[in-house]
């Protein structure tokens, strides 16, 4: 026969198996946690890749349709584009989980990188991009009068040109893509680049009155051509562009940032609402240029488009 265990051995023999349990129980959490994000993240959806929209410079221009199983019948368009260099067919679903799981077919459209594409012929093909999805909205199952439009970075400068520049498409033309309009009528946007003239803090001023040091011959082909530069500048500056009735536009931005300071965000909304255009800025302490939880900040512009596209008149487009 074997002796009793003694009681303190016992005690520590319980404590050992309550505690694999309690750690069997959060491992199952942890597990049922992750596989939610993964599934919360990679919804049902219909992917066309590869559709083409114009060209530039002899390569042809492309944009994706990403449809989920159950569509709201509203559209958002992604400005795909960092340091306004862009890879086709390279956004990630994950990104566009937010959106998707509300019903928005989204459209990321890319464009040919800089230097080889200026940044005026990026913003002209990429305006094409949305006259091209408006064009061909009943095809997608979209509003053409309630397009959004979001993006990150230059994705945000694009984005605000298209809200502050954009408009209708030539009535005349031939192509009935350039018929059509290139308006946005809601905007959701990460830390814009909204003035070139003043870049402020930037680690891109050189404060000699150029351009960003790292984009010169993306801007003009001139370097030594301060006069042509203010007029570029100015002309791709969504600050000085701005007027009144513009769309909705909601800014996350870092104050934390160096590549593109939050002087940028804070003076493009001070004018935009002394033109009485609505806009919100919600700065994130600390952030830089980007932040771990952006992922939660696509639900807060889910929930803009949610509001703003309900809420766009008939004929936007026109704006």
């Amino acid at each position: 026969m074997n002796p009793p265990t003694p009681a303190p051995r016992r005690g520590f023999v319980r404590w050992l198996i309550r505690l694999g349990a309690a750690l069997g129980v959060l491992l199952l959490l942890l597990a049922l946690v992750i596989a939610s994000g993964w599934a919360y993240l990679n919804p049902e959806v219909r992917r066309e890749t590869g559709l083409v929209y114009g060209s530039r410079h002899g390569k042809e221009l492309t944009f994706d349709v990403l449809r989920p199983a159950k569509t709201n019948g509203l559209g958002v368009v992604v400005m795909v584009s960092g340091g306004w260099k862009s890879e086709a067919g390279s956004f990630p679903v994950p990104l566009a989980a937010p959106l998707l799981r509300r019903g928005y077919t989204v459209f990321p459209i890319y464009h040919v990188s800089q230097p080889e594409s200026t940044i005026r012929e990026v913003f002209a093909d990429m305006s094409r991009g949305v006259r091209r999805v408006r064009s061909d909205a009943a095809k997608y199952g979209i509003d053409p009068d309630r397009i959004g439009v979001t993006g990150g970075s230059a994705g945000g400068h694009l984005s605000l040109m298209l809200a502050t520049a954009g408009g209708p498409g030539n009535p005349t033309a031939t192509d009935p893509v350039d018929r059509a309009s290139s308006a946005v009528q809601a905007v959701a946007i990460f830390y814009p680049v909204t003035d070139l003239l003043d870049l402020g803090d930037s680690t891109e001023n050189l404060r000699d009155g150029g351009p960003p040091k790292s984009f010169v011959k993306a801007f003009r082909p001139d370097p030594d051509g301060p006069k042509e530069w203010k007029e570029i500048g100015r002309s791709l500056s969504p600050l000085h562009l701005l007027s009144p009735n513009r769309p909705p536009t909601l800014i996350h931005h870092g104050d934390a940032d160096t590549l593109v300071p939050l002087d940028q965000s804070r003076r493009y909304v001070e004018r935009a609402r002394g033109l009485g255009n609505r806009v919100e800025l919600v700065v994130h302490p600390g952030g830089k240029h980007g932040w771990p939880t952006m992922i939660l900040d696509l639900i807060r512009f889910a929930d803009w488009f949610d509001t703003h596209l309900a809420e766009a008149p008939r004929n936007g487009a026109e704006r």
